[in-house]
């Protein structure tokens, strides 16, 4: 461990020397800034969790799904409940996700679903809306189980809603504006139940490929360049 993980309190082994996923993860190098979009490998992924606070609430269900180019790949689309620590319950969570504490309490160990997580994440940007729950999430509990969390590379459809919002890049949205239900709406998208974890990843994945069309359209009329990873990353 160097001088500046002990400054930033980051302990643990390096994350590219351990087996598994997450060292696989770590071991991969993330795409570019430069690279573009239209190939670039993702993973829209939704985190059900008991509250925000990614320190002392819990994950209790994940849903991905993989979108290549222009191809969300629904082979790849995974959901699976995560089961809380004993004695830990959904609590009051259960009126937002519908999950109850018999439905969680077979979920698969909080391990097996961080290995799940990252196995497909491994060459992947993370694409997520609101994305800093799922990173948020995904990072505490990578330190808690391993002393340290890698980097990831992250495209919020949120932000993005935000960049294609009218008016100037200095005015707020309205209120409610940037939820992933409008943002879909306002591209014609179907809607689907919210809070499953699985259906809110496909949501995301066709909200993003619907916003990255729009973008490519006013960067071409606008004759710049074609849209990369670092003009869109988080």
């Amino acid at each position: 461990m160097g001088v500046l993980d002990r400054l930033l309190g980051r302990s643990g082994p390096d994350l590219a020397t351990l087996p598994g996923a997450l060292g696989d993860y770590a071991r991969m190098p993330l795409p570019g800034k430069q690279a573009g979009l239209d190939d670039l490998p993702m993973l829209a992924i939704d985190f059900e969790t008991t509250g925000l606070d990614d320190r002392k609430d819990y994950l209790v269900s994940v849903g991905f799904v993989p979108v290549d180019g222009d191809d969300i790949v629904l082979a790849g689309a995974r959901r699976f409940h995560v089961r809380p620590p004993v004695g830990a319950g959904v609590g009051v969570s259960a009126t937002i996700h519908g999950l109850t504490d018999d439905a969680v309490s077979v979920g698969i160990p909080i391990g097996e679903a961080l290995d799940r997580v990252y196995a497909a994440l491994t060459g992947r940007v993370l694409l997520a809306h609101y994305a800093r729950i799922e990173t948020g999430f995904l990072g505490e509990i990578t330190r808690r189980l391993h002393g340290r969390a890698p980097k990831f590379e992250v495209v919020d459809t949120l932000e993005l809603g935000r960049r294609l919002q009218p008016g100037s890049a200095f005015d707020e949205p309205k209120p409610g504006a940037l939820r992933l239900w409008r943002l879909r709406e306002e591209f014609g998208l179907p809607t689907y139940a919210a809070h499953d974890a699985l259906l809110d990843a496909i949501s995301c994945a066709e909200l993003y490929l619907a916003q990255r069309a729009e973008l490519a359209a006013r960067a071409a009329a606008a004759h710049a360049r074609p849209l990369t990873l670092g003009g869109v990353r988080a």
